[in-house]
C-alpha cells in the first residue's frame, strides 16, 4: 500500500515537473501567457468600471464604492486566469480524436491523473508569476484587498481546478462518440464566463438567477475567493463555495467516469 502511494506520488510530481519544463522552454510564449495578457486583460477590465462609474455619476453601485469594483476586476481577472484549462482540454480531446491515446491507455496511469498533474504543476508556476501584477496594482491604486484571506481564497481555487479538470475531461470524453467535440470547449468556456463571476459580481444579477447562480459551484471559480479577499463577502461563503464545488466534484466525476467506460468500450471496439 506505502509503495503504491510513494510510486503514485512520484509519477504525479513527474508529470506536474513535465508541465512546468515545458512552458518555460518557451519563453516568449511563457511571458505572454503569464504576464502580458494577464495585464491586457486587467487594464481594459479597469477601464470598463472607470466607465460605468462615470457614465452612471454615481458614488456607489449595490452598496460597493468604485475602489471595490476596481479590486475586484484586478483580482478577478487574475483568479480567472487560474482557474481555465481550455489548453489542457484541447489537448485531451486531440488525443482521443487522433488515436494517440493508445499510448496513454498502455502505461500504469490514468488518463485523468496524467493531465491533471500536469495542469496543476502549469498552474501552480503560472500563479506565482502573475500574482505580482494585482499586487503591485493593488498597492499602487490603494484598492481594498485582505491579503490575509488569500490563503483560504487559494485554497478554494486550487480546489476548484480539480472540477474545471472533471468538466474537461468529461467534455473530452465527448470525442469518442462526436467529430470536432472541442467546439463544445468555446461554448463551455463562455458559460463559465458569466457563471463564475468574471464579467462582473454575481450578487449584482436580479433574482431569481442571481440566487440560481450563486449555488452552482462554478461561482467558486472567480466570485467567491475574489469577493471574500476585497470584503464583499465573509468566510461563511467560502464553506459553502467548499461544499457546492465537492458535490460538483462528485456527480461530473460519476458522469465523466461512466462517459469514459462507454468511450473506451467504442474505441477499443471500433479501432477508431
Amino acid at each position: 500500500m506505502k509503495t503504491s502511494f510513494v510510486a503514485f506520488w512520484r509519477r504525479n510530481l513527474a508529470f506536474a515537473n513535465l508541465a512546468i519544463v515545458s512552458n518555460l522552454e518557451y519563453r516568449l510564449n511563457y511571458f505572454v501567457d503569464a504576464i502580458l495578457q494577464p495585464m491586457l486583460t486587467t487594464g481594459i477590465e479597469m477601464l470598463l468600471w472607470f466607465a460605468i462609474f462615470a457614465g452612471a455619476a454615481t458614488a456607489e453601485i449595490a452598496g460597493f464604492g468604485r475602489e471595490y469594483y476596481l479590486s475586484y476586476a484586478l483580482w478577478g481577472a487574475f483568479f480567472a486566469r487560474i482557474c481555465t484549462s481550455w489548453m489542457y482540454e484541447y489537448r485531451m480531446i486531440q488525443e482521443i480524436d487522433s488515436g494517440t491515446i493508445n499510448s496513454l491507455l498502455t502505461r500504469p496511469m490514468s488518463f485523468y491523473e496524467y493531465y491533471f498533474s500536469q495542469l496543476m504543476g502549469y498552474k501552480f508556476i503560472t500563479t506565482i508569476v502573475s500574482m505580482t501584477i494585482p499586487v503591485l496594482a493593488v498597492m499602487f491604486f490603494d484598492l481594498p484587498t485582505h491579503f490575509e484571506r488569500l490563503p483560504l481564497a487559494f485554497a478554494l481555487e486550487f480546489y476548484y481546478l480539480i472540477l474545471v479538470h472533471s468538466l474537461s475531461f468529461l467534455v473530452a470524453t465527448l470525442a469518442f462518440h462526436f467529430n470536432k467535440a472541442h467546439a463544445l470547449t468555446g461554448a463551455k468556456n463562455l458559460a463559465l464566463w458569466l457563471f463564475t463571476g468574471e464579467l462582473f459580481p454575481l450578487d449584482l444579477m436580479p433574482e431569481p438567477f442571481k440566487s440560481i447562480v450563486l449555488a452552482l459551484p462554478f461561482s467558486s471559480g472567480v466570485y467567491v475567493p475574489v469577493g471574500y479577499i476585497t470584503g464583499r463577502l465573509e468566510v461563511g461563503s467560502v464553506m459553502q463555495a467548499f461544499a457546492s464545488v465537492t458535490a460538483g466534484i462528485v456527480v461530473i466525476n460519476l458522469l465523466g467516469l461512466w462517459m469514459w467506460r462507454r468511450g473506451v468500450n467504442t474505441y477499443a471496439g471500433t479501432g477508431a
